[in-house]
């Protein structure tokens, strides 16, 4: 078991279902979120729960109360500051081992961003495959600021952002404001504030117009064939993938809908009924 901050009686993180999505809500509002690792290993459990689950076809990240995450809880941090070595070392891999499981799952995820996203709420941000802010919201790499460095988030926020923006905000810690996450690639989506969750709800169901199998092989290749230069290798790498989508059952039965002029089989709401449009 990680240091924890103390047993708080309701639990650290919660599962909505809303038909086929699932909205995993990180439940301490009134610590903005903060991690400890009881929040972690409940965050680390959940998806791997739900990742598990064939009803489950998006996920969707979000912060109860004003803020997204503010980070890591500094009690908590302060207790591993007197641990030693190899304790340190066996908390960072439980919140790296977070961090890729995110990155990692095999459906879509919405990281949904009110108020701040500090440090590791950063990147939490960053390992989502979409993320959609509040006009509001604010993001930081802050740990140089306490004497830290950014390590176990430096992956997923150097993909989104790239190398030149990572090393300013990493040096600076500055806040970076919604529409400047935006710019820089940090945000695919900016919404006002009161429109945060109706712009959420649009990209679940344009997720959930797409084949499950499909999304899960575009996820796959981004993460192969990111920063590498077209070869050989990936030349078979991506002809196979291809074939084997086309002759699966998916495949098919989206042919099939697109030749018969109606929704494929996958194509639902986010209420759990038939959605979208016949083609």
């Amino acid at each position: 078991m990680m240091a924890d901050g103390g047993r708080e009686a309701e639990p650290r993180v919660m599962v909505e279902r809303r038909g086929p999505v699932a909205w995993l809500w990180m439940n301490r509002p009134r610590r903005h979120n903060a991690f400890d690792g009881r929040m972690i290993e409940e965050l680390d459990a959940a998806l791997a729960a739900l990742d598990q689950d064939p009803g489950v076809r998006v996920v969707v990240l979000a912060g109860r109360g004003r803020h997204f995450s503010a980070g890591a809880d500094l009690d908590w941090m302060r207790r591993l500051g007197e641990a030693g070595m190899d304790e340190n070392r066996e908390d960072a891999r439980g919140l790296g081992r977070l961090f890729l499981r995110l990155h990692r799952l095999r459906k879509p995820s919405i990281a949904r961003v009110q108020g701040a996203a500090m440090a590791g709420g950063l990147g939490l941000a960053a390992a989502c495959s979409l993320c959609v802010a509040s006009a509001s919201a604010v993001f930081a790499a802050s740990e140089v600021r306490l004497g830290l460095a950014p390590c176990v988030i430096c992956p997923y926020v150097l993909r989104a952002i790239g190398p030149r923006h990572a090393q300013r905000y990493f040096l600076t810690g500055e806040r970076i404001p919604a529409a400047r996450a935006l710019e820089i690639g940090l945000v695919h989506e900016v919404a006002d504030d009161e429109r945060l969750d109706e712009r959420v709800a649009e990209l679940v169901e344009a997720l959930l117009a797409g084949a499950p199998s499909a999304q899960a092989a575009c996820m796959d290749l981004v993460h192969r064939l990111a920063g590498r230069s077209p070869s050989e290798e990936t030349l078979e790498l991506t002809s196979a993938r291809i074939a084997e989508l086309r002759a699966s059952p998916e495949g098919r039965e989206g042919l099939g809908a697109f030749l018969e002029k109606r929704a494929p089989a996958w194509m639902v709401s986010a209420n759990g009924g038939a959605g979208g449009q016949t083609f």
